[in-house]
């Protein structure tokens, strides 16, 4: 079963440009520890998250070792404290694909 999750990132006033610098840092992070990278994502228009991580893992256990693996990582860690003080709201989710025959 593929799991993707998907981070929607909310800045503060200004901080656009800020909230997208930084994710782009912590997906490197994510690189060097050997993770998937994922794919960001910056809003075009409408009133939706200004940036917008995503990554697709092959089963919850993976996602579980991924997790682990950032909670693991100092560097990570204080890009994840840093990346709140950016933002007015922060949204994780974790999806599935529906695969039942319609």
């Amino acid at each position: 079963m593929m799991i993707v999750e998907t981070t929607n990132y909310f800045a503060k006033a200004g901080q656009a440009a800020a909230v997208l610098k930084h994710r782009r840092m912590t997906t490197e992070i994510r690189r060097k520890l050997g993770l998937d990278p994922g794919r960001i994502f910056v809003k075009l228009e409408g009133t939706g998250p200004d940036v917008r991580w995503e990554c697709n893992f092959a089963s919850m256990e993976a996602y579980e070792a991924d997790r682990a693996q950032r909670a693991a990582s100092p560097d990570f860690e204080a890009g994840r404290k840093l990346m709140l003080t950016l933002l007015d709201k922060f949204e994780r989710h974790l999806s599935t694909e529906d695969k039942r025959e319609a």
